[in-house]
């Protein structure tokens, strides 16, 4: 039994085959061009994805007000007990 490819791929190869033929058409001068401007968006989304999984810290100090009353281990726990409030 031949499988049906679902009508996304269909479109997205549709698209690959336009984008190649386009390609073809660029005098040569200009696929250097093009090639910097492919890398430069995959490095865009790589850099991207890297950014949102780095652990932001921006919070780092909002707690300073309070070093006076609380020891660290306990300025945690308060932390804790105010962020499940």
């Amino acid at each position: 039994m031949i499988k049906k490819c679902p009508k996304s791929y269909i479109k997205k190869m549709k698209s690959y085959k336009e984008i190649e033929k386009k390609i073809h058409n660029l005098p040569p001068h200009l696929l250097e061009e093009l090639e910097d401007f492919i890398d430069f968006l995959i490095h865009k989304k790589t850099a991207s994805k890297e950014k949102e999984n780095k652990l932001k810290q921006d919070w780092a100090g909002a707690l300073k007000e309070y070093s006076d009353q609380y020891t660290s281990l306990e300025l945690q726990r308060k932390s804790l007990e105010w962020r499940n409030k």
